[in-house]
C-alpha cells in the first residue's frame, strides 16, 4: 500500500478510536509537507486542494465526523482517496436482513 493511502488509513483508525472511546473528533485538515512537516488545521471550511496549494503540502487530508459516519478524503498530486465508516442503521439492517422499522 501506498505511503498516501496508508496515512488516509490511519487517520480513519484514529478518528474510528476516539469515537469508540466516547469524543467526537472535531473537523480536521491535516497536510504533509514535501519533507515531512505537519500542519493541523481545525474546521476551515477552505477546499482541501486550495488549502493544499496555498500552504504548498505534497499530501492533504480532512477528517470529518457528520451523520453517525467518519469520512477521510485525502489528494496527493492528480491522486484522490476517500475512506468512509458505514452509517450504523444501514449497517444493522443489513445484518438482520431488514428487519428493522
Amino acid at each position: 500500500m501506498s505511503r498516501f493511502l496508508e496515512h488516509a488509513a490511519n487517520l480513519l483508525e484514529a478518528a474510528e478510536s476516539a469515537v469508540q472511546s466516547g469524543n467526537t473528533p472535531s473537523h480536521m485538515t491535516i497536510l504533509v509537507g514535501c519533507e515531512g512537516g505537519i500542519r493541523m488545521i481545525a474546521d476551515s471550511d477552505w477546499p482541501l486542494d486550495s488549502l493544499q496549494n496555498h500552504h504548498g503540502a505534497t499530501m492533504a487530508y480532512r477528517v470529518s465526523n457528520e451523520y453517525e459516519k467518519i469520512r477521510v478524503e485525502g489528494r496527493e498530486g492528480l491522486r484522490t482517496c476517500l475512506f468512509e465508516t458505514p452509517n450504523p442503521n444501514r449497517a444493522a439492517k443489513l445484518i438482520l436482513g431488514g428487519y428493522l422499522h
